[in-house]
């Protein structure tokens, strides 16, 4: 086989050896271990799962495009601002989220406490501790996931195709359900999938709410049963569901394909909402950053107050202006590193026309279904069998001791972040390559470019939106991932903390 056909897989292999190693727990069992879970708590995490990853999707799919097309489409008041604005939520952990609203509405919160002053005994409230407050959270933290791609993917759709459907005598909804959303789809599918998996390995949310998933079955087995073979084999469990999110995806897809021939040279005209429905459209925008930003953020300021004015301003000591440049720069790394080589993956797939380059390439984006701390566990089993092979053809060579060079540094943290995050890379690459017609590269290299010529002067321009939009997410990813960070971290280096006080 040419270099060609097998570029992608050779690209893919290391991705593949840490989440390799955690899926070769299914081939050695544990029957006790299983049969104990099956009679106890297996099936109740099987259902959560299956009903929080579905409607984390529908609600993530429904808010966050809706949002897109609203911001884009139409004109109303503070527009310009929303556009940007409601990327916010993104960047609040959903386990903080979910800390904070636990705090204020549950039975013991302020907002409880308050309605049973008013009306002077119990008064019914929903229960923030549920499966339902656990949806509720995870996606007003995860619909950026689909409203960031769905605004790009609506802003390089050109203005005539609408206008075409309008001069047909369609109507401004049917154009976009007819024409705009299937030209959209492959962006808002990348981000559905991306928070559906997002929400099926997330732990500290549930474990917040109480309830059981697989992901939060993967943290008490390993910490309560100290079996992190046990433990390893329920994480499998996520790579297949994962897989099987993934596979049905491509499945409904079919053959279809939505290509636009050349950039937009007009994109459409915003349509001036006046009246009652400018205020609709502004107040929608006010109470969804309220609800997933502001009322979160306002609180944390409010612990922080309550906290300088006990005598405790560490909040504002030089250490943690450290913690925030350490964040940002591997953040910014590890961003990087991830769309270049999903860039390298989705062309190398393309140009390669191979099945199995395809399926190495998929299997490669599997990290992101993994809880950090498995993907931790895995990157240190990789990096321990590298740094014993160094260590022996140095002293074989040279007569010396290499000691641990890969593990506990920062390059083997960047590994994780990298294998932890490939999918969101990955997909948001793909969706943007996928609307890049085959024609625009063939005419290239009939005129004598060579593939990595046409990949930066003519695919990387017209993915710009893309590779922008999935480089923001695999950075604000890196951020907020603790268990990984925590167990791979180098010595001495403390880029990211969570400390939550008994006292709330």
């Amino acid at each position: 086989m040419t270099l060609r056909r097998t570029l992608p897989i050779w690209l893919a292999l290391p991705l593949l050896v840490p989440i390799a190693l955690v899926a070769a727990a299914l081939l050695t069992p544990t029957p006790d271990i299983w049969a104990h879970l099956w009679a106890t708590r297996l099936p109740a995490m099987l259902l959560n799962t299956v009903l929080l990853v579905a409607g984390v999707g529908a609600g993530t799919l429904l808010l966050g495009t809706g949002l897109a097309w609203l911001v884009s489409a139409y004109q109303f008041p503070g527009r310009s601002w929303f556009a940007w604005l409601l990327l916010l939520p993104l960047a609040m952990p959903g386990y903080v989220l979910a800390f904070i609203y636990m705090a204020t509405f549950d039975f013991a919160g302020p907002v409880q406490t308050a309605l049973r002053a008013w009306f002077g005994g119990p008064v019914w409230f929903p229960n923030i501790r549920s499966l339902g407050g656990a949806i509720l959270v995870l996606t007003l933290v995860l619909y950026p996931y689909v409203y960031l791609l769905a605004r790009t993917a609506f802003r390089e759709q050109s203005a005539s195709t609408l206008d075409v459907a309008r001069a047909m005598g369609e109507t401004r909804w049917r154009a976009f359900w007819r024409l705009v959303l299937p030209l959209a789809r492959p962006a808002l599918v990348a981000g559905a999938t991306l928070a559906m998996l997002e929400a099926m390995t997330d732990f500290a949310t549930v474990r917040f709410f109480n309830v059981p998933t697989l992901s939060e079955g993967v943290f008490r087995v390993w910490e309560g049963m100290m079996n992190r073979e046990a433990a390893t084999e329920l994480a499998a469990l996520l790579l297949l569901a994962a897989l099987g999110i993934m596979l049905l995806e491509r499945a409904l897809r079919g053959q279809a394909r939505y290509y636009q021939n050349q950039r937009p040279a007009r994109r459409m005209a915003p349509v001036r909402l006046r009246g009652w429905r400018g205020g609709a459209a502004t107040g929608a925008c006010v109470a969804v950053l309220a609800v997933a930003f502001g009322l979160p953020l306002a609180q944390l300021l409010l612990w922080a107050n309550q906290e300088v004015r006990r005598g405790n301003p560490g909040a504002l000591d030089d250490v943690y202006m450290r913690y925030v440049l350490t964040t940002v720069s591997l953040a910014m790394v590890a961003a990087g590193l991830a769309i270049g080589l999903a860039l390298a993956l989705s062309q190398g797939t393309r140009l390669s026309r191979s099945r199995v380059s395809r399926l190495a390439t998929r299997l490669a984006t599997l990290g992101y279904a993994m809880p950090g701390a498995v993907i931790a566990a895995g990157v240190l089993l990789t990096l321990a069998s590298a740094d014993r092979a160094l260590a022996q053809v140095a002293g074989a060579t040279s007569g010396t001791a290499t000691g641990l060079l890969l593990t506990g540094s920062v390059a083997g943290l960047l590994y994780a972040y990298v294998v932890r995050f490939m999918a969101v890379a990955y997909n948001s690459v793909e969706a943007s390559l996928e609307k890049v017609t085959p024609s625009m590269a063939e005419a290239a290299r009939c005129l004598g470019s060579s593939p990595a010529r046409v990949l930066w002067r003519v695919h990387c321009p017209l993915m710009r939106g893309g590779l922008l939009a999935g480089g923001l997410l695999v950075f604000v990813d890196v951020m907020k991932e603790l268990p990984a960070t925590l167990l791979l971290r180098p010595f001495g280096m403390d880029g990211k903390r969570m400390e939550i006080s008994d006292e709330r």
